[in-house]
């Protein structure tokens, strides 16, 4: 049996097909501009042989309908998919699910309207992954569709993590309090240094640095997330390519009164002209590691700056756990930027991590590894996040359990 994961944004769609007897990814790929003029439709898929083949072609995608439409097709066409009917579930990443969704939640009516409701809390997102799970509803009803939120891994937090300092209102009838993001990235990782470590997951103290163009922290406290860096939106915690994260909050007064800016334009500043960007006015580390090198002291500043940032979370979160077994690097920098890993655990030998230069400047090392000492009492590992693969496992979990309870 088969299991479909899907993505959906404002204007793209990515998936993946998994067979779940082994967990084998037969095929991926998206549809991106959706509602321009000329869309652009991309697979890769495994051929009979076990050979991987890729496809690309235009073409015009008005509505999300379509794209999952032309998804279909290429499955069916590559021969990765005979039939819907091989279809045991499909999974849907949604980024916010508030206060009410802890787990994955096969979708009827009802959590399609609670989903509806959080929308004021991730307006850029929930309407796409929404739009995602009513097309695939309505085009498979026979087939479970489950709701995989960003947010879930996050509701073990205690109040004394999740609440802020405000009026005791804003909670209670505004639900404004930390939810953090990234949560199947954190939950992934978390189950593969438990296996790295030998260790049951229930029994593991983590901290996990999800680090991309969005980036975040979380400290797992025998295997359930306990904080996080993120807040009521993915603005707050470390610097990201183009969000400034944790900044003082008298700075939106500042910026109104004396430049004028209304909250549309403070929003816009904030999380698309900020981070790494504001920095040095790039968003993608490798080329700031390329301009850092050739001597460019805003390029080397961004670094610097967002290495702070992340040591002192890990510094915070290993003081909240007490004992931690690991520091977790995950996402595109987290996986590939040496020189972050670096600077992020510099000077903390007083907090038992001990790092191995040599394995983590090994430029020919990729995949799941440990870059600290034999010596060093919290182990520092790398593990490639695979949240398409977490979202499959979950959907499929879920929708099992709901066919059982119904018989």
């Amino acid at each position: 049996m088969k299991v479909l994961v899907v993505n959906s944004g404002s204007s793209s769609i990515k998936y993946q097909l998994f067979r779940s007897q082994d967990w084998v990814a037969l095929a991926s790929g998206s549809v991106a501009r959706i509602g321009e003029a000329e869309g652009e439709i991309r697979g890769e898929w495994l051929d009979w042989k076990g050979e991987r083949q890729t496809s690309r072609a235009p073409a015009p995608i008005p509505t999300h309908q379509e794209g999952i439409d032309h998804i279909i097709a290429v499955l069916r066409e590559s021969g990765v998919l005979g039939d819907v009917s091989e279809l045991t579930a499909i999974g849907h990443r949604v980024v916010h699910g508030g206060e009410h969704f802890k787990r994955p939640t096969l979708v009827d009516d009802a959590v399609a309207k609670a989903i509806e409701e959080v929308i004021p809390l991730a307006p850029l997102h929930n309407p796409a992954n929404l739009a995602g799970i009513e097309v695939t509803r309505r085009l498979f009803p026979r087939v479970p569709s489950v709701a995989v939120f960003d947010t879930a891994f996050h509701q073990t937090m205690p109040r004394t993590a999740y609440r802020y300092a405000i009026p005791e209102f804003l909670y209670t009838e505004h639900r404004i309090r930390r939810y953090g993001f990234h949560g199947t990235s954190h939950h992934y990782v978390a189950k593969r240094a438990a296996v790295l470590l030998g260790k049951p997951l229930a029994a593991c103290n983590l901290v996990t640095l999800h680090l991309g163009n969005g980036a975040s922290a979380t400290a797992i406290r025998e295997g359930r997330s306990v904080d996080t860096s993120m807040g009521l939106t993915p603005l707050e915690g470390l610097v990201m390519g183009t969000r400034c994260g944790d900044i003082d909050p008298a700075i939106h007064f500042y910026l109104s009164k004396n430049l004028g800016l209304d909250t549309a334009a403070l929003e816009d500043l904030l999380n698309r002209q900020s981070g790494l960007l504001g920095i040095c006015g790039v968003n993608d580390m490798r080329e700031i590691d390329r301009l850092a090198e050739a001597g460019d002291d805003r390029a080397e500043l961004a670094i610097g700056i967002s290495a702070h940032r992340i040591k002192k979370y890990i510094g915070a979160y290993c003081a909240e756990l007490g004992r931690v077994d690991a520091i977790v690097f995950t996402g595109g920098i987290g996986e590939n930027a040496a020189e972050i890993r670096c600077r992020a655990c510099e000077g903390l030998e007083n907090l038992g991590i001990r790092m191995d230069d040599s394995a983590n400047f090994a430029i020919e090392e990729r995949g799941e590894r440990c870059i600290s000492t034999p010596e060093s009492a919290v182990r520092v590992l790398v593990i490639p996040t695979n949240e398409e693969l977490e979202i499959a496992q979950q959907a499929l979990a879920a929708a099992s359990e709901a066919a059982g309870e119904s018989h």
